[in-house]
């Protein structure tokens, strides 16, 4: 038997099997254009040349409350302000806001835009910390054999080179070491400085550890190192024989994609260390930090196009916030977003149990649901996990691998065999996400423990199986 072939007319599209596209479906590809910064009072007569140029960002970049507040008056009402304020005084991150990034929010609804949520506290939202809340709650301080590198899973090693950031974000996981002091006397932040005599020790470290063969950059963030510093880092570990991969970790391109377009020197000492560590087989790529789809504009996508110019792999760690990306709709844009710019989604955090921000976390449940809503919308590889990064130092586990969760007490239990076998990690949800019940034992002081050995007993009840 022959089968029949039908033609289809040249000026016809084949036959649909699917119903014609919703529009807004594509708007992962509609990305803010124009001098949207003029809509900055303080930003009005800014030209595109300046507010392109990277030198003209850092400067302008906003280090204290007070000179915020003033670039905010007549954009919002007295009481954000008085809000704003009063919120900054029992921050543990200091300010530090770039005019790009201050463009971005929207401030006709400050107090609902996802952007201002994650570098402008309010007083009005903030609510009390989770009572199992500790500093440096991933014990990166406790797996650091010298000052500056966490040594925790086999192979791969954390380098904290500073402690500074072109942007302060207030759900920072290092606010123990990252940034300058704030009025919370009660914290004392760790120094990480840039410093040859501390880098020198984490390289002998690096070299003498044969299993060491992935080193993260990070801090702080390497936007802020110095294009010699960059080269220096980059070219030493790429010396060491068994060093295979290295990212360089910032925030930088999500705050100041400017950077990428215009420091050439800082990109070409990048590119440098990229194309060597390719012509020795091994490799060498930028981790960077979008959270929600308003931060990625056309000035970030040719900054994205540059890097993709010179064979640059870009990927991208969001963190899971409340009010910002924790709905099916924003993450789906956020993930197809990047993938449009050429940035591969690679994690979503649960946020860190980080002092001052409950308002932002949300719960395990969240991310179980958000993971399977957005898995299938696009290939797998540009897919985020979702992870929980395990309290007291289990390392990241994926948020579903649980060996217990209460949902009523919002205590999740999770294990690390190939980081720390025999141990368990809790996480908790925050308090006022649990229902009545769970809200009404951690009320109660005397609960805390019994709550967490319940916890304890059933995911060891589960491991022995």
């Amino acid at each position: 038997m022959q089968l029949k072939v039908v033609e289809t007319p040249k000026d016809e599209a084949p036959r649909a099997v699917k119903p014609p596209v919703d529009p807004s479906t594509l708007s992962h590809r509609h990305l803010l254009e124009g001098d949207f910064w003029r809509r900055i009072p303080a930003y009005a007569n800014v030209s595109e040349a300046e507010f392109l140029d990277h030198k003209w960002q850092m400067k302008q970049t906003i280090t204290r409350v007070d000179k915020l507040l003033a670039a905010l008056q007549g954009l919002v009402s007295p009481q954000f302000i008085v809000d704003a304020e009063e919120g900054f005084r029992h921050a543990p991150m200091a300010v530090r806001v770039s005019p790009y990034l201050l463009s971005l929010v929207d401030w006709t609804k400050p107090y609902e835009d996802p952007l201002r949520r994650q570098f402008i506290p309010l007083s009005s939202t903030r609510l009390p910390d989770h009572p199992q809340l500790r500093f440096d709650s991933l014990n990166e301080q406790g797996d650091a054999p010298v000052q500056g590198l966490t040594h925790r899973y086999p192979d791969k090693a954390l380098f904290l080179a500073l402690d500074t950031c072109p942007v302060y974000c207030r759900f920072c996981t290092r606010s123990y070491a990252v940034g300058p002091d704030t009025d919370q006397a009660e914290l004392e932040k760790l120094s990480l400085k840039a410093n040859a005599q501390r880098w020198e020790a984490i390289f002998t470290y690096v070299a003498s550890r044969p299993e060491l063969e992935d080193i993260v950059i990070s801090g702080g963030d390497s936007y802020n190192l110095r294009a010699d510093q960059i080269r220096e880092i980059g070219h030493r570990l790429l010396d060491i024989p068994h060093v295979a991969r290295m990212r360089f970790a910032t925030k930088g391109p999500a705050v100041m994609p400017q950077k990428i377009l215009t420091d050439d020197e800082w990109f070409k000492a990048l590119v440098e260390v990229v194309h060597r560590g390719r012509s020795m087989a091994k490799d060498v790529v930028l981790h960077t930090h979008f959270n929600h789809p308003n931060e990625i504009t056309g000035i970030t996508k040719r900054a994205m196009d540059r890097l993709f110019g010179e064979g640059v792999t870009v990927r991208n760690q969001s963190v899971l916030q409340r009010g910002v990306n924790d709905q099916v709709e924003t993450m789906t844009t956020l993930v197809k977003r990047l993938a449009h710019v050429n940035v591969q989604p690679y994690y979503v955090y649960v946020h860190d149990l980080v002092k001052g921000v409950e308002e932002l976390r949300t719960t395990v449940d969240t991310a179980e649901y958000l993971e399977k809503s957005v898995r299938g919308t696009t290939a797998g590889f540009n897919t985020p996990t979702f992870v929980v990064d395990a309290p007291g130092g289990g390392g990241k586990r994926v948020v579903h691998s649980f060996e217990h969760y209460d949902r009523v007490t919002g205590i999740s239990v999770y294990t690390a065999p190939s980081v720390k076998p025999g141990q368990f990690f809790l996480y908790f949800d925050p308090i006022h996400l649990l229902p009545e019940a769970g809200q009404m034992r951690w009320k109660d002081p005397a609960e805390h423990s019994k709550m967490v050995q319940e916890a304890l007993d059933r995911a060891q009840a589960r491991a022995r199986r």
